[in-house]
């Protein structure tokens, strides 16, 4: 009897001791399921950020050079802080490349379209340029907005604010103002394009995704251009023309000064614009014998020109004046006041060079 009773103790002793060690084992088992699924939602919130961050929209930097980029080194310095956050197109003459050979910078080698054409000052071969780049810039569906550069452009700030100032918006930037002064409207475009939606400013825009599938989609608006907006052929040359009866007759219709603003105002999206540029030009009215081209072209900027006076000027400026609207355009980011420019043209190689090495642009670093 007294040997039943230890028997039944010593069972009960190794039962609690088994169940100690089950609870022990299933306490530790289901921590280790609580660790492996935090693990898990970290791992996964990081794949959500790694996504989110390779994500990123990016900014499409579209190029209109002649051959090679001048200014290519100023702008690999910029580019440096970008982060992989945009993307390079440039529209240079039919069959140049941009190899080990024509480019020092990593960021625009082959960056050329494949399918340039041969473009003219004031002729519609301009903006059927700035329409290859952009076909070929929608091909990325993370590129977000599109920003037309020339050859002679830099930058006045580094990227990141850059982007932030471009990408705190949701409209484009394009200058555009009601052209009242006659002399550029070809009343042979009505009915297609009303005068009253007849527009002029600056072809350096920033286009948002949806404007820019606008201008490529475009099958109105550019054909009549083509037609019947082109410049005046200078005195000199008419000697080789037939010479109309009255030449006041002959229209100086510049398209690229012309083309994406009527285009945008035909199409009623100018309430998505911001109607002004990022860069910045200074127009010569004064220098020129010829009164017919004075103002025709921007001023250049060279060696001499270029101090940290300049670039102090250009970005000081707040607002730009509209006189045929009335207007004054106060410059704003994120709702507040800003600069208004982000980039200036035209520099020479030599006056961008002293620019950089004096870092008056901003840091790039």
């Amino acid at each position: 009897m007294k040997k039943k009773v230890v028997q039944q103790k010593w069972k009960k002793k190794v039962f609690g001791l088994i169940l100690v060690v089950v609870l022990c084992f299933g306490s530790l088992l289901f921590m280790q399921m609580r660790y492996t699924h935090v693990l898990g939602l970290v791992s996964l919130q990081h794949q959500f950020v790694s996504q989110s961050q390779a994500q990123k929209p990016k900014i499409a930097f579209l190029f209109i050079a002649r051959n090679r980029l001048p200014l290519e080194m100023v702008w690999d310095a910029f580019f440096r802080g970008g982060d992989n956050n945009f993307s390079i197109f440039v529209h240079p003459r039919p069959g140049f490349l941009l190899n080990e050979a024509t480019t020092r910078s990593s960021y625009f080698l082959n960056r050329q379209v494949n399918n340039s054409i041969q473009v003219d000052w004031g002729e519609a071969s301009m903006i059927e340029a700035e329409r290859i780049l952009l076909r070929h810039a929608l091909g990325d569906p993370l590129n977000d907005r599109f920003v037309f550069l020339s050859d002679s452009c830099i930058p006045l700030y580094n990227f990141s604010y850059t982007y932030d100032y471009i990408m705190s918006t949701p409209t484009s930037f394009v200058d555009s103002f009601a052209d009242t002064k006659g002399g550029r409207y070809n009343p042979k475009m009505d009915p297609v394009i009303p005068v009253y939606n007849w527009r002029k400013g600056s072809q350096w825009a920033v286009l948002t995704r949806k404007h820019a599938k606008v201008v490529v989609e475009d099958e109105t608006v550019f054909p009549m251009f083509q037609k019947y907006c082109k410049k005046k052929p200078l005195p000199e040359f008419w000697r080789d023309q037939i010479i109309p009866a009255d030449t006041s007759k002959v229209h100086n219709c510049i398209p690229d000064e012309h083309y994406v603003q009527t285009l945008l105002a035909q199409n009623d999206l100018e309430k998505e614009l911001t109607r002004r540029s990022v860069t910045h030009t200074a127009w010569d009215i004064s220098n020129s014998r010829d009164r017919e081209r004075r103002g025709w072209h921007p001023v250049t900027y060279k060696f001499s020109d270029a101090t940290p006076m300049l670039i102090k000027f250009i970005k000081e400026i707040d607002n730009i004046y509209y006189e045929t609207e009335y207007r004054r355009e106060w410059c704003t980011s994120k709702g507040k006041p800003s600069t208004c420019f982000l980039f200036a043209r035209k520099f020479t190689r030599t006056a961008a060079l002293r620019l950089l090495n004096m870092s008056v642009l901003g840091d790039f670093s």
